[in-house]
């Protein structure tokens, strides 16, 4: 069996940057020159149109937020393209957090007028950490924009990546022409007016002697070009593919989403420079994506993306291998095996059955329950893939329903929604009580807005008297059974029905990791087979 071209051929990657930078719409416009959809927010379906953004739940869209990641796969060329949208909001965190676990690379997105924000700053560190490489968009420069080279200098110096213009612009705001491409030595010119359907259509340019560049960018535009391009081949950087593939550089490109000028251009740089799905660790070694074993892991799972069937779905990224339907997966974490007869493929909410996948994919396994994010299916070999973090919350809150018998169903729903990583779910030990941690309060309003609208569960939060939590470990089963007999009012089972600590104060937590030396305190659990963490039994 002959992989290499197939996988060869896959693009994963994801989409990061701050909230109202344009991410959501330059997803959009990528799925339009894909193909993937006909105009703006509608995707191609076998006999209807659907909506289709990225932003495919209803709160996404009544509060222009995104707040679950989506996977949406599209062909470009010969290139099979897997493109994961992340929420921006920090309040959202996780999601994205493990969403860069399954990709190759990423595509970053700058606002020209705010520049280098918070989030992406947290972003790039997390890329950074694993070497992922990424390509910057500067968007919306038909707006009022910041200086070209203040932005490459802010970037640069904040985010401590060098910066490779592929693209530049000409002027900005009202002011703003069009682009040059430095590798093509082309103008792309910039038309306010042109609709999508004109936007979507390929140009290849004008030469900058092209009579046409004087006439819609203005002679002094043109010397202002020279002079700034003069510069960034005298002391800027030119690209370096090593380097962009290790995660010391990022090519540049500048552009509008919204008017889908410049996407065109860095889509062809994307699907020819981006890396091809890459070796993953295990704790038995690096697999190779072309070994002929199957294997790949669960970094997400979302439930009710089917409000009809109320079905769960497990997002499982190949890492090696092909998988073919009917295919009998070994589930490592619980030691036994399935036949998958039903794996699907995604564009946002809409999905379609997959015959077969290859690694670099990302397919979806119907999960009535076992499944945990982090878990890894193999076949032939047993091993795990290095786990999908999961941070300890910041706040907390009590959570009961108003309608005391609608208590089993609101348990559910935060089982499943737990299950997902939508908030962390507690069960005190000691208390017949449910405690949702959270990264931030959006997420409480998300779980209470999902609790009403898919489980029919109206809900009350109410103030819990914890800081933090601390996943705990211990070596010695009968120290770990005194800890939590003694402590037994501070003590909760999380959604994966691991061991935590509860913590009223911080001055609280640091005095029982001094009583309790032997019991180790954990501030991220790793969602995988090999956790050390303490488990109920």
């Amino acid at each position: 069996m002959k992989l290499e071209p197939d996988i060869e051929n896959r693009r994963t990657f994801a989409i990061i940057s701050h909230p109202d930078a344009g991410k959501t719409t330059v997803t959009e416009r990528l799925l339009l020159f894909g193909g993937a959809i006909n105009t703006a927010g509608t995707v191609k379906a076998r006999k209807s149109q659907r909506h289709a953004t990225s932003d495919w739940m209803e709160i996404e869209q009544q509060r222009g937020i995104s707040v679950t990641s989506s996977v949406m796969q599209f062909n470009y060329g010969d290139r099979v393209i897997n493109l994961l949208d992340t929420p921006g909001h920090e309040d959202f965190s996780e999601d994205t957090y493990r969403t860069l676990t399954a990709v190759d690379s990423a595509l970053m997105v700058i606002d020209a007028a705010k520049g280098v924000e918070d989030r992406t700053i947290k972003l790039l560190e997390i890329c950074r950490l694993r070497k992922t490489p990424v390509i910057t968009l500067i968007n919306k420069m038909d707006r009022y924009a910041r200086e070209s080279l203040e932005l490459i200098d802010e970037i640069e110096n904040v985010l401590n990546i060098e910066c490779a213009p592929i693209t530049w612009p000409l002027g900005s705001g009202q002011h703003f022409g069009g682009t040059y491409h430095l590798e093509r030595e082309r103008l792309i010119p910039f038309d306010r007016e042109q609709s999508d359907d004109r936007a979507v259509r390929h140009d290849d340019g004008w030469a900058r002697d092209d009579p046409r560049a004087a006439e819609h960018f203005g002679a002094q535009n043109l010397v202002t070009l020279e002079e700034e391009i003069e510069l960034i081949e005298g002391a800027g950087n030119g690209f370096n593919i090593d380097a962009y593939l290790q995660g010391s550089q990022t090519p540049v490109f500048f552009g509008s989403a919204l008017r889908s000028f410049g996407i065109r251009e860095l889509l062809d740089f994307f699907v020819e420079t981006a890396p091809a799905p890459q070796s993953r660790a295990t704790d038995q070694g690096e697999v190779d994506p072309h070994s002929g074993h199957f294997s790949g892991f669960v970094f997400k799972i979302q439930a009710n993306m089917d409000p009809q069937h109320r079905d769960r779905i497990a997002f499982l990224r190949i890492c090696s291998g092909k998988f073919e339907q009917g295919m009998k997966l070994h589930h490592v974490r619980t030691g036994r095996d399935a036949v998958v007869a039903n794996a699907l493929t995604f564009m946002a909410r809409g999905r379609d059955h997959t015959a077969d996948a290859w690694a670099g994919d990302i397919i979806g396994i119907h999960n009535h329950g076992t499944i945990q994010i982090g878990d890894t299916f193999t076949v032939g070999k047993s091993m795990s893939f290095h786990g999908v973090p999961s941070f300890a919350p910041e706040l907390f809150r009590r959570v009961r329903s108003t309608d005391p018998l609608r208590g089993k169903a609101l348990l559910k729903g935060l089982t499943e929604l737990g299950e997902e990583g939508a908030a962390q779910v507690f069960r005190l030990t000691n208390k017949n009580e449910l405690v949702i941690g959270a990264i931030g309060v959006l997420q409480f309003d998300v779980v209470s807005w999902r609790l009403k609208h898919e489980y029919n569960v109206d809900c009350v939060f109410e103030a819990a008297p914890y800081h933090t939590a601390r996943w705990v470990a211990c070596a010695d089963q009968k120290m770990l059974n005194k800890f939590r007999n003694q402590l037994a009012d501070n003590i909760a089972m999380d959604g994966g029905n691991f061991i935590a600590y509860m913590a009223p104060t911080m001055v609280n937590l640091q005095l029982t990791e001094e009583r309790w030396p032997d019991v180790e305190f954990y501030k991220t659990r790793e969602l995988s087979a090999n956790n050390a963490l303490a488990k109920a039994v």
